[in-house]
């Protein structure tokens, strides 16, 4: 059985600009002494639906709060110690969610927030360029040295950690590891574990007992 269709961002889409977002990533690695984490990109919002910047405070739509219940369904039989979350309202309020079964309090980090597109919110991101340049914003550049040091702190608490998140966290994240990324896993709310074998990281979805897991090197 296929991943829910509200979970899977369609494997046709590849935004402009990654090959920069690569090869800025790459430049610095992260080496995590963990062998396994987890990653969970936050539910949907109204904006994602339509294709829109969003502002830090965006809230989760019906569908987002019905995708991260049912993400909580995915991660209840893993063993997670940690959760680090984006301080933003869709990231923290998935996180809180998935934390329940648990007994953890998600701890938030302002550095994990996604990308300040500044003068570009509230425009459309139906073609959305990662090595543009949003008056007011980020560049490229700032925002994976931002990420950098935020996922290294990240996955060097107890483990396993769940990080929970934004799809630009995901790139720079997979980039920083070495890990090519198909777009068919960057659907909102989708659970990832990602797991080290020497020096090689590899990531596979979860899903639903029945589902087939296809793993991604």
């Amino acid at each position: 059985m296929p991943a829910p269709a509200s979970l899977v961002t369609p494997a046709h889409f590849t935004p402009g600009g990654l090959d920069l977002l690569v090869q800025l990533a790459a430049a610095q690695p992260i080496a995590p002494d963990c062998d396994h984490f987890y990653f969970l990109r936050h539910g949907q919002t109204g904006c994602n639906a339509r294709r829109i910047f969003q502002s830090a405070d965006e809230p989760l739509s019906e569908l987002g709060l019905a995708q991260a219940a049912q993400a909580t369904t995915l991660l209840a039989g893993e063993t997670i110690r940690t959760i680090v979350c984006s301080d933003m309202s869709r990231a923290h309020v998935t996180a809180q969610t998935v934390a329940a079964p648990h007994g953890l309090v998600p701890m938030a980090d302002a550095a994990l927030r996604e990308r300040h597109f500044g003068a570009l919110i509230g425009t459309s991101s139906a073609a959305i360029d990662w090595a543009c340049e949003p008056e007011g914003g980020e560049t490229l550049a700032q925002f994976v040295d931002r990420k950098r040091p935020a996922l290294a702190a990240a996955l060097a608490r107890p483990a396993p950690v769940l990080v929970v998140a934004h799809g630009g966290t995901l790139f720079v994240l997979a980039a920083l590891l070495g890990v090519p990324i198909d777009m068919g896993v960057l659907g909102n709310a989708q659970p990832l574990r990602f797991e080290r074998s020497q020096s090689l990281w590899t990531v596979t979805p979860l899903q639903a007992s029945g589902d087939a897991a296809a793993g991604i090197a």
